[in-house]
C-alpha cells in the first residue's frame, strides 16, 4: 500500500471512530484531521466533504457484505431457494447488528439515503448480479419459474427493502422481523416455485415477464 493510500485508511479509520462515538452530524472535518494528526486543509486532498468519507465508509461495509452474500450464492450444501433465502436473512441480521452495536451509524445511513440516493441503486446493481444467477440456476434446475431474472431480483429486493436496513423502517425487534421476513419470503418464492400448471395458473404474467 502506498502513502497515500495509507494516509486515506488512516482517515476513514478515524472518521469511522469519531462518527461511531459523537455521530454524523456532529463530527467535523476539522476533527476528523486533527485525530489524524493533519491539518484541517490537507484532508481534503483525500475527500471533498464529509459526505464522502461517510460514501467510502459504507461502501467498505456493502463490499464485505456482498462478498458473503456472493459466497452462499455458491453453497452446495443449500438448495437454491434455502440459498436466496439466506442471503436476505443474512444482510438484515448483519446489518441489524451493526446499527445495534453502534448506533450513530443509523444516521450514516440515513444521510446516505438522502444526499446519496445514486450509491444505494448501485449497491442494489451489484445484488442483482448474483441474485438474477441464482435464479437463473433455480430456473435451469426446475425449481423456479423461467423468466426475466433480472427483473424478478429487483422485485424481490422491492418486496423486501424494509429488511435491507432494518433500523430505518422499523423499531422491531431482531426476531419480529426474522418472523416477518420469512413470512414475505415464503409469499415471494411460493409466487416464483415451478409448477407444472404454472403457465395456466398464473396471473398477470405479463408483469412478472414469465416465459
Amino acid at each position: 500500500m502506498d502513502e497515500k493510500a495509507q494516509t486515506r485508511e488512516r482517515i476513514l479509520h478515524a472518521a469511522m471512530t469519531r462518527i461511531k462515538h459523537y455521530g454524523y452530524g456532529k463530527t467535523t472535518m476539522a476533527e476528523i484531521a486533527a485525530d489524524c494528526g493533519m491539518s484541517p486543509g490537507n484532508i481534503y486532498r483525500f475527500f471533498e466533504a464529509k459526505i464522502d468519507i461517510a460514501e467510502a465508509m459504507a461502501r467498505r461495509h456493502y463490499s464485505e457484505q456482498q462478498l458473503e452474500s456472493a459466497a452462499i450464492a455458491r453453497r452446495r450444501d443449500l438448495t437454491v431457494d434455502q440459498r436466496l433465502r439466506e442471503i436476505f436473512t443474512q444482510r438484515m441480521r448483519d446489518n441489524y447488528l451493526l446499527v445495534e452495536e453502534n448506533a450513530k451509524i443509523l444516521e450514516v445511513a440515513e444521510v446516505l439515503t438522502k444526499e446519496r440516493p445514486i450509491f444505494s441503486n448501485e449497491q442494489l446493481a451489484h445484488e442483482r448480479v448474483f441474485l438474477a444467477a441464482l435464479l437463473q440456476e433455480g430456473a435451469e434446475k426446475g425449481v423456479f419459474i423461467k423468466g426475466d431474472y433480472e427483473f424478478i431480483a429487483e422485485m424481490l429486493q422491492s418486496a423486501t427493502a424494509k429488511f435491507s436496513f432494518p433500523q430505518l423502517f422499523s423499531s422491531l425487534t431482531l426476531p419480529k422481523l426474522e418472523r416477518e421476513l420469512n413470512g414475505v419470503l415464503d409469499l415471494l418464492l411460493n409466487g416464483i416455485f415451478a409448477r407444472p400448471d404454472a403457465g395456466a395458473a398464473a396471473t398477470g404474467k405479463e408483469h412478472l415477464r414469465v416465459s
